[in-house]
């Protein structure tokens, strides 16, 4: 089965994704966005889950845990932020999670890992009091052979300060304690774990100090622990022989838009806030983590990208795509939705989006209107991208399209629109999607495929098909 990034359904939005490896299943755990959205993390726990062998064959599981079942937020008042899942000594599984007040960390626990979870307490420290300081935030909980850990942190620097309300503390560190097998006590107080920005000058972590997103793993021996910096669109990880100390810089893993990849400086497409986790499945291994739809950070989805472990254990920053799991090429042939494009680049507008503006009404987007998902807002300069496709004799491309445009559009195997395979002049008027037919020259092997638009006007784009004709 074909499987692409997005990797749930199009019309699903769950970011800060944690991929877990539970009874030969890999389950997603994550926040709940709306399509087109208000704030973050508006809807209740779902989850999501595949055979271990086969990430292409995602489950829904439901809903797993509603907001209002925490006695905190008996008024539905809250939203619930990134979460984590852990299974216990007791071989039941603890969810891990806080509100948007940042008041404490909640755990729920249920037993199996699709729920559904019941509420059991938050986390205290060893004298009974609640964990309110250091800021409960992205918690992420480690099962180390029977000794249990809890990460948490937030550590906005410079400008992201200011955003804020005050009553949530802007910390200096990341920190980790230890875990007692009631699943809610802390064994001592937090202790710091990795620097912020603002505290990482002549470490290891200098230019990606810690920011927020916690997520710890463990592979033969060596503890993993992933974490957005304070750039906020890129995953970085470090490594320590030890769950709790000595940690040093890794390297970024991905960026949700490229930046820094091979010294890329340019956003390929919308950089927003960043969260996701390791897998390591059939012995492979994969980054978990999310992009920014609608114009907004309110709306994101989860994505995914095979990782490639060095020699020495560490790993090296994976590009953004539209294969994703697929475990290779997707098939230059049969139909596929505009909106697994992995660039979307909009000269007229910034391709960044502000954490004290974040919304983006007018640029290129993914967007769900009347329950179609498409790219919307396509303008003289627009380029789309998709990564990669294994062509395999097509000759000829139909690509739905609607809006009031006057133009062209090429179609190129490269984002500057060097090597064009296709091109087609178009003149629409439609408030309805149409075809539009694109003859293609001889191409072979493994591509990229760029669509890139000149003229007057806005188009909005559905889906596109490879045929032999």
């Amino acid at each position: 089965m074909t499987v692409f990034n997005p990797y749930l359904p199009l019309n699903e939005y769950v970011p800060d994704g944690e991929p877990h490896l539970f009874e030969g299943r890999v389950y997603i755990y994550g926040s709940h966005d709306k399509a087109g959205g208000t704030g973050y993390c508006e809807d209740h726990y779902v989850a999501w889950s595949a055979p271990e062998n086969d990430l292409s064959d995602w489950q829904y599981e439901g809903v797993i845990y509603r907001r209002n079942q925490d006695p905190m937020n008996a008024d539905d008042s809250l939203q619930l932020y990134a979460p984590d899942v852990v299974c216990g000594a007791d071989g039941r599984y603890y969810l891990y999670y806080t509100f948007n007040n940042c008041k404490a960390i909640g755990v729920a626990v249920a037993d199996k890992p699709n729920g559904p979870f019941e509420f059991y307490g938050h986390v205290k420290f060893p004298d009974g009091t609640v964990w309110e300081k250091p800021t409960p935030f992205d918690p992420a909980v480690l099962n180390d052979d029977g000794k249990f850990y809890i990460y948490s942190g937030f550590t906005p620097s410079g400008e992201k300060k200011d955003i804020f309300p005050p009553e949530i503390k802007c910390d200096e560190w990341s920190v980790v304690a230890g875990l007692a097998e009631d699943m809610v006590t802390t064994l001592e107080m937090p202790h710091n774990l990795i620097p912020s920005e603002e505290q990482a000058g002549g470490t290891s972590f200098e230019g990606h100090g810690f920011f927020e997103a916690s997520s710890i793993r463990k592979f033969d021996g060596r503890y993993y622990f992933v974490y957005s910096s304070h750039k906020s669109h890129e995953l970085c990880y470090a490594i320590s022989d030890y769950p709790d100390r000595d940690f040093v810089f890794g390297g970024t893993l991905v960026s949700n838009a490229d930046v820094g990849l091979n010294g890329n400086e340019t956003h390929v497409a919308p950089a927003g806030n960043n969260h996701g986790g390791l897998l390591r499945a059939n012995g492979e291994y994969y980054i978990f983590y999310h992009r920014q739809t609608h114009g907004t950070e309110y709306s994101r989805q989860g994505c995914a990208e095979k990782l490639a472990m060095r020699k020495d254990g560490g790993f090296d920053q994976v590009e953004v795509t539209s294969c994703g799991l697929n475990n290779g090429p997707l098939p230059a042939s049969g139909a596929y939705p505009a909106a697994i494009a992995c660039t979307i680049q909009c000269p007229k507008y910034p391709n960044a989006i502000a954490y004290d503006n974040p919304v983006m009404s007018e640029t290129t987007m993914v967007t769900e209107q009347k329950n179609q998902v498409f790219v919307a807002n396509i303008s003289d300069g627009t380029v789309l991208g998709y990564k990669y496709f294994a062509f395999l004799g097509a000759d000829m491309l139909i690509v739905e399209m609607k809006g009031l445009y006057d133009g062209a559009i090429l179609v190129a195997t490269d984002p500057k629109g060097e090597n064009v395979i296709g091109e087609a002049d178009l003149h629409i008027q439609s408030e309805d999607f149409g075809c539009e037919l694109i003859p293609l020259a001889d191409v072979s092997g493994t591509q990229a495929l760029y669509f890139l638009f000149e003229g007057k006007g806005m188009l909005d784009m559905r889906s596109f098909a490879f045929l032999n004709m």
